[in-house]
This record gives structure tokens, sequence and C-alpha cells, in this order.
């Protein structure tokens, strides 16, 4: 049976013209498409807006939005104008963020191989709070301040050994990773213990990230049972739980909400021993779902009993996700966004790969013509932040919604931008 798509995978404030068209934020499509061009990030801002207002509710004692999911001046600002911090793992991140007007104290400095001149900017910055993730680490901010006298604010990243139940490359919290203080082979403590005693650092918490796409709520009931233990045995008062909350991005898929993991978390943090401040650095759950991106369709190529291949004008430059994780996306024409999808299709990108495929088997309405509007859901989060020039091709626009007006707040790259850092 063919299936519509799922109105729980589009922008809260998607609707549907009187001629078919999808609009988001009350923007068409098509006058997005033909103002902006395609490739075309399209964000609905009041969508986001709400999921900050939701965990700010749920983590009160603080909660950062991870940016690595999408970041540019414009989130920067939204964000820290709900009341959220920001969580940034390079000197990169964190200058955008400065840039956008977010205070220092309100950022985490992130990174699980932080060079001193990373550590220095913090410092100078005064960005803060540092996440500690090595010895090494620790010996360089040992170093920094026999310079500036200065102890960095910190939390101690642990490992705690739990399964995520996602992928492999985004499981970040197992014994077997390259980020924190393992707890199972005593790191961690020893890590606490060093930090505590050290002049350098002013310890005033711990912090544990497990993986993400986690859809299973006994992942992160495990996960803070640990960190609790680890905090009363060290007298520790802030829990940073990360992020890493799960997302649909099919129409078959479901996920707990920004409110009950909050209700999770501080369920199992009621039982300590000593009054804990419980924070948390959401970002795909932030931002993922209110976003879509919209296609122009220019190939399609049927070979019998085998495939329909549909080449759009972007691919793996603008959603590498597919290619590294084996990631699935719905698909959908824009200009009858709710009608039954009865054909099979691969969705293809213009790069030269074999591996260049952004929808291995979706689904998409029998009609499909070339120059049609084609739009997969679910890309606010590491599509454009993890987007490349692969084979010079300009990386696209990115365009806010709301109340039927659209603003531009990332321009669409220009051939002459591909030659900004060459010196010959």
């Amino acid at each position: 049976m063919a299936e519509r798509i799922s109105r729980a995978l589009l922008p809260d404030n998607t609707s549907i013209a009187d001629d078919g068209m999808a609009m988001f934020g009350g923007v068409r499509a098509d006058d997005l498409a033909r103002k902006f061009g395609t490739p075309l990030f399209v964000y609905d801002e009041e969508h986001i807006r709400r999921r900050c207002r939701e965990a700010v509710k749920a983590f009160p004692d603080g909660v950062s939005y991870a940016s690595k999911a999408f970041l540019c001046k414009a989130i920067a600002k939204l964000v820290s104008e709900e009341g959220m911090g920001l969580d940034v793992a390079t000197i990169g991140e964190a200058y955008v963020a400065l840039q956008s007007g977010v205070p220092p104290a309100d950022l985490t400095l992130h990174g699980n191989n932080k060079s001193l001149e990373e550590l220095r900017y913090a410092s100078e910055n005064k960005i803060g709070k540092v996440v500690i993730d090595s010895f090494d680490e620790m010996k360089r901010i040992e170093h920094l301040y026999s310079e500036t006298h200065e102890p960095l604010k910190a939390l101690i990243r642990v490992t705690p050994g739990v399964e995520a139940h996602t992928h492999k490359f985004v499981t970040t919290g197992e014994v077997d990773s390259k980020f924190g203080f393992t707890v199972q082979n005593s790191q961690a403590s020893e890590a606490i213990e060093w930090a505590k005693s050290s002049k350098s650092i002013d310890l005033v918490g711990l912090h544990a990230h497990i993986g993400s796409q986690i859809f299973t709520s006994d992942s992160f009931r495990k996960s803070t049972e640990i960190l609790v233990g680890l905090a009363e045995n060290f007298g520790l008062p802030e829990l940073c739980v990360g992020g890493g909350l799960g997302v649909p991005y099919l129409n078959n898929e479901s996920s707990i909400s920004i409110s009950e993991w909050g209700s999770i978390v501080h369920e199992i943090s009621k039982s300590a021993s000593l009054k804990l401040e419980i924070t948390a650095e959401p970002g795909r759950s932030i931002v993922a779902t209110s976003a879509v991106t919209i296609y122009t369709v220019g190939t399609i190529k049927e070979i019998e009993g085998i495939r329909t291949y549909v080449a759009v004008d972007g691919g793996m430059h603008d959603n590498p996700r597919p290619a590294l994780y084996g990631s699935d996306y719905e698909t959908f024409l824009a200009r009858s966004i709710d009608e039954p999808r009865e054909s099979k299709i691969t969705l293809v990108g213009k790069h030269c790969e074999s591996g260049d495929v952004l929808v291995q088997q979706g689904d998409i309405q029998g009609d499909l013509n070339v120059g049609d509007l084609l739009v997969t859901p679910v890309t606010g989060a590491y599509g454009h932040s993890m987007g490349s020039n692969y084979n010079k091709v300009l990386r696209p626009a990115v365009v806010f919604v709301r109340g039927g007006e659209s603003r531009l707040v990332v321009r669409r790259e220009e051939l002459s931008d591909l030659l900004n850092s060459d010196v010959t």
C-alpha cells in the first residue's frame, strides 16, 4: 500500500496550499526555490524555538545546544535568545558563536584532542567551561596555568561503558572509545583525583555522552546511574548527561521526546545523597526535524527490472550521512505533498561517485518528472554542517521561514569562494 509522508517527519508549521504545494512556515516551496535556488535548506524557525523552550524546561539547571548539528550566526543567536548555551568542539565553532553575540560564559568547549592553542583561546576568551578528555590535555592545562595563573573551569568526560544501540560510528560511550576516561578500568577515578588536586583546574562536575540517535530509554538510565554514583563518590555537583536523543527519519520510526528524556534523568538523579545540577547538550533533537532540503530533479534513469535512478542537483556534498552511516530518508514531491507515493526510486546526487546515494530505496509519487521539486525531510542536523566542496560543488543556501516570511541566513556559495584559500 502506497504511504503518504508522515506529518511527524515534517517541520511543525508545514501546511498545504490549495493546489497541493507544500508550504513551510507559511511559504510555498516553489516560491522558495524560485527566490533562493536549489538545493536549499529550509528551517522552520518557530519549530526550533519550541524545541529550545522544551529543552530549557526539561533541564532547568542548564542546557546547551550541540552546535555541531548545525551552526551559523543565526542559529547561535536564536538558541541563545531562548536561554540555551552552546556546546562547541573547536575554535571555529567557538568563534562563530562569539561573533553571533553569545556570551562566552555560555560556551562549553569540547574535543578529544584539544591543542594548547585551543585551550589558550578558551582562557583568553573567558569561555565558560572546558570538558577535559585526556591526561595529555590535563598536562597542557597545567602548562597554560604556568603562563596565566588562572584555572580553567572544567568537567571530566567519562565513558561509562554503556551500549547505546546505535551505529558504531556514532557510539561514543562504550569502553572502546576515543572519547573521555573509562570508568571500568579506573581511568575516570584517576582523572578526577588529578583534576581535584590541580591548581590549574576548577573541577565542577562530570560529563558523559554515550552516542547519537539513541531511541531506548535504558541507555540513558544506565549512563545516568553510573554518573550519579561517581558524583556521589567524589562530591561533584554538576552532571552533564550530554545529548544523543534520537529523532525519527522514516515513517515507521519513533522516539521519546526531550521532556521524557529529562524526566528519566531527573528521576534517577533524585536518588543521590547530594543535590545535583543536571545539565544536557541536545543538538539533533533541537534542529533535525525543523528543516527540509528542496532539490530539483535533473535526470530520471530507469533500468528495467532493476531500479529507477533519480538524480537531483545536490548529493553527498550537502548530505553525507547516507554515505557515511548508511542513513536513510523519506522523499516526496513538493507539488503533491499529501498524495500517496506509489513508485520506488533510488535518489542520487551529481558527484562522480557510485556511492553518492541520498536514498537507497525511496518512495515517491508516481507522476514524477524532470524539473520537479523533490523534498527530503529531517535534514536540519548534520547535513549542512558536514557538507563539503567535493568536486568543487557549491554549498547550498540556508533560509529560515516564519509567519509567511523567509530570510536568508547562509548565502549560496559562488564560484569565487572556491579560490578563497588558494595562494597562487
